[in-house]
């Protein structure tokens, strides 16, 4: 006679998903392409109208940004279970200005000069769209790696951005590239002056219209979502 041997039923783990999985590196990459925050998004215009004159501060408010976005993100979704929904705003932007405040003491401590070109719109950082859209939208319902990874794509976004606007218009509204003249004098003896509507807020509109043409152009499935 045979007996029985039970059995207990084999419980599988949930496999962990790898740091740098597919699904993660979109968190990054999208961002940069098919759902950036300035161009698909439109989040965010004020500040790439303001700052992108020049290069130099464009690059250092696009630092500013992706600091920001990327620490909030992952101390909000640190703390995203023990935050009671009826004032989680205002935890938010607690979160928010203390890191806008680090940034604005470490630009006036290693960049003084920039810090006051980029004048208030760093502190402006708090009223970003783009940030507390990011911490209700993302932080607030997932885990810290991804909001921490989807905090830097959205930063890197509007920094991308905000670099070709200050690219174009510092080279063809003062004829410079980060303070250094790019075009030969013989190009103004011939007649060549700098344009002044680049150094104007709606240069960068109109920039911003024609970036948002071509990548529409290229992709015909972003007509339809703005």
């Amino acid at each position: 006679m045979s007996q029985a041997t039970e059995t207990s039923p084999v419980i599988q783990e949930p496999k962990k998903e790898a740091w740098f999985s597919p699904k993660n590196r979109k968190l990054v990459s999208d961002p940069l392409t098919d759902n950036n925050p300035i161009t698909i998004q439109v989040l965010g215009l004020c500040s790439a109208l303001a700052v992108t004159t020049q290069v130099k501060p464009a690059l250092i408010m696009a630092i500013g940004v992706i600091l920001v976005t990327a620490f909030a993100n992952l101390i909000i979704s640190l703390i995203r279970n023990t935050i009671p929904n009826r004032i989680r705003m205002i935890v938010q932007l607690v979160v928010v200005a203390a890191l806008v405040a680090l940034v604005d003491q470490i630009l006036r401590a290693v960049a003084f000069d920039v810090s006051k070109k980029l004048s208030v719109f760093v502190g402006l950082i708090i009223t970003n769209c783009i940030v507390m859209g990011r911490l209700e939208a993302f932080a607030m319902g997932n885990k810290p790696w991804p909001s921490l990874l989807d905090g830097i794509g959205n930063g890197l976004g509007y920094g991308a951005i905000l670099v070709i606007l200050a690219v174009l218009r510092e080279v063809f509204g003062s004829g410079t590239l980060l303070g250094y003249h790019v075009i030969p004098k013989i190009v103004y003896d011939l007649g060549y002056v700098n344009n002044g509507v680049m150094v104007t807020p709606a240069s960068a509109m109109f920039l911003i219209a024609i970036i948002i043409w071509i990548q529409r152009a290229r992709n015909p499935k972003l007509v339809d979502i703005s």
